[in-house]
Formats: structure tokens, C-alpha cells, sequence
């Protein structure tokens, strides 16, 4: 049997939030988001290249924001010793169709781990990225840019492999 995305429910929120939680509701509506660009696709469909021109793939996208959050909240806010998910950004590459129900899943528990972390954390905390200090509420900045920019991505790569388009 093939795997196939699952449907998906995106929430709205507020924009009267308090800024902490402002900035978490925006990182979760774009989580989301990447989940209803994916939501009924198989594993075929979320590994293939529907854009001659591009590498770039829906499940590919997936693997890398898993990566991203992990080395960002888990790695460099507090410094945890956990391994990458992927050597070398291969999140990009050796794209499995077999895997996809696996890595939406490591997805999904990604988030569920950097929320732990981000949770303890004062948006005023420093750490440092390569020398430069950073703040959490830089980091959140920076997230919700990462998750806007795949998201993008992630619209073309749909509407190319069935046509589907949306937010």
C-alpha cells in the first residue's frame, strides 16, 4: 500500500497575540502550511522533480526544515548533542519515496522536541550562531523567513506535480 500525506487542518490565530506567542502562532501556521502543500501527495509524488530545471523536492523540504528547526533550537540554543539528521545536506538528496511516511513523521516529532526547548527560553536569551550573538526573538525572525522562503518553494513544486494551488 502507498503511503499518502495526510490531511491537514491550518489554523488561523489573532494578531493581538502577545508578541511571544505572536511569534510562535506564526511558526506554527506556516508548519502548517507546508503540511497542506504536501496533504494527500505519496511518496512518490512528494520525492519526485516536477520542475526540470530545479533539485529541489516537496519531500526535500520536509527533511530540511526538520534539520533546520533540530540544528537551530536543539543544537545551537541549547546545545544538546544530538545528531544531525542529515550529513552533508542530504536532506536534498538521495530522496527516498519509501521513506516519506518516516520522514513526515520525524517532521512532526521534530517539532514537538523544539517546542519543548523553545518553551524555556526567554526571548531575550543570547547564544551564539558562528561567532554572532543572537537572541531567541532573532531566532524566531529568522524561522518564520526560513518558513516563508520553502513555503514559496513548496507552492510551485505542487502546482507542478497536480496543479493544485492555495496558501
Amino acid at each position: 500500500m502507498t503511503w499518502t500525506a495526510p490531511r491537514v487542518n491550518r489554523e488561523d490565530f489573532p494578531l493581538d497575540l502577545p508578541e511571544r506567542e505572536a511569534l510562535q502562532a506564526f511558526i506554527t501556521w506556516h508548519r502548517q502550511t507546508l503540511l497542506l502543500k504536501v496533504a494527500g501527495l505519496t511518496g512518490e509524488q512528494l520525492a519526485s522533480h516536477p520542475i526540470p530545471s530545479s533539485g529541489l523536492t516537496l519531500l526535500g523540504i520536509l527533511r530540511h526544515m526538520a534539520e533546520v528547526e533540530r540544528h537551530w533550537w536543539r543544537v545551537r540554543v541549547a546545545g544538546e548533542d544530538v545528531a544531525s539528521l542529515y550529513v552533508d545536506d542530504d536532506e536534498w538528496h538521495g530522496i527516498d519515496p519509501d521513506s516519506a511516511a518516516r520522514d513526515y513523521r520525524q517532521l512532526l516529532d521534530e517539532w514537538s522536541a523544539v517546542d519543548r526547548t523553545a518553551a524555556g527560553y526567554s526571548l531575550e536569551h543570547l547564544f551564539d550562531r558562528r561567532g554572532e550573538t543572537w537572541s531567541i526573538r532573532s531566532l524566531y525572525l529568522h524561522l518564520i523567513e526560513e518558513w516563508a522562503r520553502h513555503n514559496g518553494h513548496a507552492d510551485l513544486l505542487r502546482e507542478a506535480i497536480d496543479g493544485e494551488t492555495g496558501e
